[in-house]
């Protein structure tokens, strides 16, 4: 008797601790999907983004005395993508400067705004890309891409 009180507490404890795996599990897949607007990409820009400065001097040069104080400095350009949704046109940039993904001007991109960033699939892509908003405008009936850049 006491040992199938056992065995039956045992079989509830099993019944128990699959029961709350199965509602963490459920209660995890149950997460709600990402939500994506839908815009198309109009036009994209290469902006100026900072300077960069190399020193014309060399090691060889400061022992020997003949390195001039000259300076070589160098614009650095950066991709800036007008998308234009159905309210808003947004201006962004890559956050991956060192990478930059060029994106197919004219086709429609999936986009969604998650805090500080814009995350971007584009054309058939799968794969989101982060993104810095610059600007936003909101879009009234007339406005085209000539009327964005300022």
């Amino acid at each position: 008797m006491l040992v199938e009180f056992a065995l039956q507490v045992t079989i509830m404890r099993y019944r128990l601790a699959l029961c709350i795996v199965l509602a963490l599990t459920t209660s995890v897949l149950a997460k709600e999907p990402k939500h994506y607007d839908t815009g198309k990409l109009i036009q994209m820009d290469s902006v100026e983004c900072g300077k960069t400065e190399k020193d014309a001097k060399s090691l060889a040069g400061e022992i020997i005395g003949t390195d001039s104080g000259s300076k070589q400095t160098r614009e650095l350009l950066c991709q800036e993508y007008v998308i234009q949704s159905d309210h808003v046109i947004y201006r962004v940039r890559p956050r991956d400067e060192k990478h930059p993904v060029l994106l197919p001007v004219g086709e429609t991109a999936h986009f969604r705004l998650d805090k500080d960033k814009l995350y971007l699939r584009a054309g058939d892509e799968e794969k989101e890309r982060a993104y810095t908003v610059v600007s936003m405008t909101p879009r009234s009936n007339s406005a085209t891409a000539e009327s964005v850049r300022p």
